[in-house]
């Protein structure tokens, strides 16, 4: 008998704020300890670059960090560590994101450093170099990764024209071409208040917060022109296969389909069947094809928060011999979604494990300060912390077999190992 998870009030009061300047502050009191965690969200991640220049949100992050006008590098690590705080800066798909952690003592000075990154970065050409080349280090480590040679093979078929195509990190040629004026142009356009959101969790009130946030950023004021509008690129759904010839000791198979975005009310019921699928060593992937069957090293599934069309993947590494029996394997284990419905207690089962991992995600201020800024930032709101419990409860056995039905069809595949075990499967 499977015991059911009731989804869960937000067990916080989160106030949001919009300032006179356009920027977006959200507001989580917990003086539980001397913390304080925030997340400031920028909106523009690398769906803003162009095909030309991928990698250039990432280097922005990577460079941001290492000197102001007024200060340089060093100084800011040592104004960041004399005190025991962490202050980052990170690019996603759909945000550019600067980190930040402190006690609440140092909280003050910490946020008005962070401001200082945020608003006049010095872009040195010295530094813009050295991170260009640790960034098309990691490139050419990361081409050697069967995994992620897979995944970006993937990628590039499934998504064709968009953004979403390539990794974060960009290509070799892409970074390679990149200039500071390239990374100047990047800030200028999207670093503005009326771009931004703001996220604190931890020791701090809600008037101390907001009169904090005015006293730093109140004076930047957005500039006349428009944002510019995100440019709309079609995801065209042309399947086929994917090789990646590779001396590896192991085969990687990747069956991928494109999927809803985070807005589409499609997104629980896929965020359950990929929980079912390939979430822990209890998942339907690992128990058939690993334990049963003993197909593989590894084997799961993905299906990451887009804010435009995202993609559900299923995986496995072999030994290079099985890698035809492990395709079948994972397409027979999509397929069955769509003609075989869950039992209700499988899907019970799902729900409890999603959700139950969906609140201990959020334990810290540091995971609040995150998830709410994330989905104010992508459009959500912060009452989809709520609602998206509700909608994955609602989730019934016909719906969730629909929904499999709806993506499970197309199937895209991306296949790395050695050549004679790979180039059979391209297509005439």
């Amino acid at each position: 008998m499977s015991l059911s998870v009731t989804p869960s009030r937000q067990s916080y009061q989160v106030d949001r704020i919009e300032l006179e300047n356009g920027m977006v502050v959200l507001v989580v009191e917990n003086f539980a300890a001397d913390i304080i965690s925030g997340r400031i969200f920028v909106k523009a991640g690398s769906r803003r670059e162009s095909r030309e220049k991928a990698g250039l949100a990432n280097l922005v992050a990577s460079v941001l960090t290492k000197g102001t006008e007024r200060l340089s590098s060093l100084e800011i690590a040592e104004k960041v560590e004399s005190v025991g705080a962490s202050l980052g800066a990170d690019a996603a798909s759909d945000y550019f994101l600067v980190s930040l952690k402190t006690v609440s003592a140092d909280f003050s000075d910490i946020l008005g450093l962070a401001a200082e990154l945020l608003r006049s970065p010095a872009f040195e050409p010295a530094q813009v170099e050295l991170e260009r080349r640790l960034a098309l280090q990691a490139i050419r480590s990361q081409q050697e990764q069967p995994f992620a040679l897979a995944l970006e093979g993937l990628r590039q078929s499934m998504y064709q024209q968009h953004p979403y195509a390539y990794s974060g990190l960009g290509s070799l040629s892409t970074v390679s071409q990149l200039q500071v004026e390239d990374l100047q142009a990047f800030h200028s356009t999207y670093f503005r208040p009326d771009n931004i959101v703001i996220s604190l969790s931890g020791r701090i009130s809600t008037p101390d917060a907001i009169a904090l946030i005015k006293e730093t950023f109140g004076d930047w004021q957005p500039p006349a022109t428009p944002l510019p509008a995100s440019p709309v690129v079609t995801v065209p759904p042309i399947s086929g296969v994917t090789i990646s010839p590779q001396e590896t000791q192991q085969a990687i198979v990747m069956l991928g389909y494109l999927a809803a975005s985070v807005q589409s009310e499609d997104y629980a019921a896929l965020k359950l069947l990929n929980t079912y699928l390939g979430n822990g060593l209890s998942s339907r992937l690992f128990v058939e094809l690993r334990e049963k069957r003993g197909l593989a090293y590894d084997v799961s599934s993905f299906y990451p928060t887009r804010s435009e069309t995202s993609q559900f993947v299923l995986y496995m590494g072999t030994a290079p011999t099985n890698t035809t029996v492990a395709l079948e394997g994972l397409q027979q284990e999509a397929e069955r979604l769509c003609t075989t419905r869950l039992t209700p207690e499988a899907l019970q089962a799902s729900k409890n494990k999603l959700l139950g991992q969906y609140a201990l995600g959020k334990q810290t201020n540091a995971q609040i300060a995150q998830v709410l800024g994330w989905y104010e930032t992508i459009g959500l709101g912060i009452d989809f912390d709520t609602q998206f419990q509700v909608d994955v409860s609602n989730v019934t056995v016909p719906i969730a077999q629909a929904i499999a039905q709806k993506y499970f069809t197309n199937p895209y595949i991306s296949l790395v190992g050695p050549a004679e075990v790979v180039n059979p499967f391209v297509e005439e």
